[in-house]
Formats: C-alpha cells, structure tokens, sequence
C-alpha cells in the first residue's frame, strides 16, 4: 500500500454475507478465551448479517461477564474510513473482533493498517471475511496471524502470507468457560 489505503471503484459486491451460525459463534467466543481475553472491541459493517452476528457476539461476550470496550461500524463506500478506523484501534483491547461486509471490511482494514496502531494477529473476524477473496482485497502479506471462525465451526489463519482452513468439531457454547 504505497499510494492509498483505498481499493479501486469496482462494481458493487450484491451478494449478502451469510448469517453467522452457532457453531461459529461458539467458535469465535472459544478462540477468544483460550487467548486469555477480557475485553474486545467490535467493528461490523452495517448489513443485516454483519450487525447480527456483531450483536450476537456482545452478547455471549458480556453474557460471561467480560468487556465489550466499544462497537464501531463502517459503511461499504466511504471517503476515508479513517474516523471509524481511528476510533476502532483506539480501544485498545486484549482482542478486536470484525464481521462483513467483505469490501467495507477490506477498505477499512487497509485503512487500520495504514492509519492506526491496530494488530491483524490481536483480531479475529467472522466465516465471511475467511476467504481468499476477502483476504486477497487487503493482501495477505499485510494480516499475519488474522484468524476467525468457520460456518461449520473450524477456523482459518492468515499465515505465511496466505489463508488456512482447519475444519474442527465445534464444540457447545455451554461446555466453554
């Protein structure tokens, strides 16, 4: 990212981010603890199934008596993102936790990285943004040891500048801490 943190204008993205499923929020609030996080921040873009899922997540998070320090939320298209981004990283918490769109969420995480003191490998991100496409709109040499949880409940790693899939047996929301 020499010139700008923004992507080219392209065609609108229509097709909608699936809705976060349970085994993916269990997962994500499991990855969470076994960190030893107290407190997250949390940015979603503002469709339906990225509020959803941002919500669902405060909920079992706070549900276990841990902080939610702050919700931030992005448009798809904006000027900067820089606002958003700025109030985001200034959180500062043990963990940060994203969900979709995928080009709202790739134009603010580019501008985090270009802006802000926010860590890929301090951030996990829902199925949606676990994908080579999503990914590959940031760049993954830029978000080592971003990670997140799978629909099926599995989880994703960027490592070595690309994405990896392991597909685990989800565990139940009651058996977590």
């Amino acid at each position: 990212m020499v010139t700008s943190p923004r992507l080219k204008d392209g065609p609108i993205e229509r097709a909608a981010d699936p809705a976060a499923t349970e085994a993916e929020l269990d997962r994500m609030l499991e990855l969470a603890l076994r960190r030893g996080a107290r407190t997250v921040a949390i940015g979603h873009g503002r469709a339906a199934a990225a509020v959803a899922a941002a919500d669902a997540y405060a909920r079992r998070w706070e549900a276990g008596g841990r902080i939610v320090l702050g919700v931030v939320t992005w448009p798809e298209y904006a000027a900067s993102w820089l606002r958003q981004a700025t109030r985001f990283a200034a959180a500062n918490p043990d963990l940060w936790v994203m969900a979709g769109p995928v080009r709202g969420w790739a134009q603010m995480t580019r501008r985090l990285l270009w802006s802000t003191s926010w860590q890929p490998e301090r951030t996990f991100a829902f199925a949606a943004l676990g994908t080579e496409h999503a990914i590959g709109l940031v760049g993954a040499g830029n978000l080592p040891g971003l990670a997140g949880a799978t629909a099926g409940g599995g989880t994703w790693t960027v490592r070595d500048g690309h994405i990896e899939i392991a597909r685990h047996a989800p565990r139940k929301a009651h058996d977590l801490p």
